[in-house]
């Protein structure tokens, strides 16, 4: 289930370069004016008989049309937060390359987090890693996850995957998308054996380098191939 309070973004890190919603191949590309949605208030809606529009129990990414933390939403998030306090009966999946700006108009009550909130942080290459996660692991939030995605490199995450739930990893997609190499995706899958973390590699990309040989791989193949090699590291299922 999705629920996307306000749309439009633009590019803040190398990953949004080639952006599947955004990027200058995308139909929705040049919407970079941040504004509500129509269904900006839809986690608190009823349908015409009085039931939630949103079912309890669901699993709502949240705002993955734009970022979640994105400046132009400071004054919306307040009252953001104020819906997803209502409905404690669903979890609420947060995902941004904006972590930095976690701690504007965060709730008075949040104090080490929402028990229904899991808050992601994109990280695409290891200077961004090295950036944004130790920001990420010092704010008081209760459930985490990390995503690469899209991966560009290898990455060393393993002096920051204590205190993480979960791992996703994931290809890019698009005409001009970058190579993707299993090596990096298995290096990935290695750590949070490791250290304990479910691991979910979730798509190939378009372009899937694996035994030195790269691939095309067709849209609607790619998270059928990632789930073919079976990869994955199961967990919590409220993660992804």
């Amino acid at each position: 289930m999705n629920w996307d309070p306000w749309s439009g973004c633009y590019k803040v890190s190398d990953g949004c370069t080639y952006c599947y919603y955004y990027g200058p191949f995308s139909k929705r590309y040049g919407q970079n004016t941040v504004q509500k949605t129509g269904e900006f208030d839809k986690p608190i809606a009823e349908t015409t008989k009085g039931a939630p529009r949103i079912p309890s129990g669901k699993i709502v990414a949240t705002c993955f049309s734009s970022d979640f933390f994105i400046k132009e939403a400071d004054e919306w998030r307040t009252e953001a937060w104020a819906m997803i306090k209502r409905r404690p009966d669903l979890d609420f999946l947060i995902l941004t390359k904006r972590i930095e700006r976690f701690p504007v108009s965060l709730p008075s009550d949040w104090n080490d987090g929402y028990d229904n909130v899991n808050i992601g942080c994109t990280v695409e290459n290891q200077a961004l890693a090295d950036s944004r996660l130790p920001l990420f692991l010092s704010y008081p939030i209760k459930r985490r996850f990390v995503a690469c995605s899209p991966l560009l490199e290898k990455i060393d995450l393993s002096p920051y995957l204590d205190g993480i739930e979960h791992l996703t990893a994931g290809g890019e997609t698009g005409r001009e998308a970058r190579v993707c190499d299993l090596d990096w995706v298995l290096d990935l899958r290695e750590q949070c054996s490791a250290a304990g973390v479910t691991f979910w590699f979730k798509n190939t990309g378009s372009f899937f380098k694996r035994d030195g040989v790269v691939q095309k791989v067709n849209p609607f193949k790619q998270s059928g191939l990632a789930k073919e090699l079976g990869i994955d590291i199961p967990g919590d299922r409220r993660l992804f």
